[in-house]
């Protein structure tokens, strides 16, 4: 049995500049996906072709820059990742191999041999983030994963956070006693309820 080696973060994207190669529906998508959890990430997108939805998107947003030409290796400088999303594997290649010198981490799109690191289903309720993997091998899966908890977790999960926080900013001592305070406050959201 096979298991998850992927290891977990959460990058503040406005921070970072992203390249997007490729303008097309899987361009789009990959655009909605980080936009969606990130609304200010700065992305560039190079194609020599740009669906209608992405121009509009860019000309919503002033952190999109849309460069209509085709790709070249010069335009990997002052990047920090790579997404790629044309319909070209041999192109994603080139890329890639490009991209690993300069040490710009990259997702290829519907291509997990290629990949750095994997772009996951994500559920949000306010400041709560689940990223979902697979390992790449079932996006459905990790879609049909996130609708359901975004069916199951409570609208007012903000309000928990904000409590938590809130207490948590109020408690006095050393990092351990504050730690133990919070696992006794929320070992209940564990607890399993019997029934007799």
């Amino acid at each position: 049995m096979g298991q998850n080696k992927l290891y977990p973060i959460f990058l503040k994207l406005e921070n970072l500049h992203t390249l997007l190669v490729g303008g097309g529906n899987v361009g789009l998508e990959k655009l909605e996906a980080l936009l969606k959890s990130s609304p200010a990430a700065r992305v560039t997108i190079i194609a020599d072709r740009i669906c209608d939805e992405i121009v509009r998107l860019a000309a919503a947003n002033s952190n999109i820059k849309l460069l209509l030409r085709k790709f070249f290796t010069s335009d990997l400088e002052g990047f920090d990742l790579l997404i790629l999303a044309t319909d070209d594997r041999q192109l994603h290649e080139r890329i890639k191999v490009e991209a690993r010198k300069k040490r710009i981490l990259t997702n290829v799109a519907d291509t997990p041999d290629l990949c750095d690191f994997y772009l996951g289903s994500v559920v949000q309720k306010g400041d709560l983030k689940i990223g979902i993997s697979t390992n790449g091998k079932s996006p459905t899966f990790a879609k049909r994963f996130r609708e359901f908890l975004e069916d199951v977790l409570p609208e007012n999960l903000q309000e928990l956070i904000d409590n938590l926080h809130n207490y948590r900013n109020g408690l006095k001592g050393d990092f351990q006693l504050k730690v133990n305070a919070l696992n006794e406050l929320t070992a209940s959201f564990l607890s399993k309820k019997t029934t007799t």
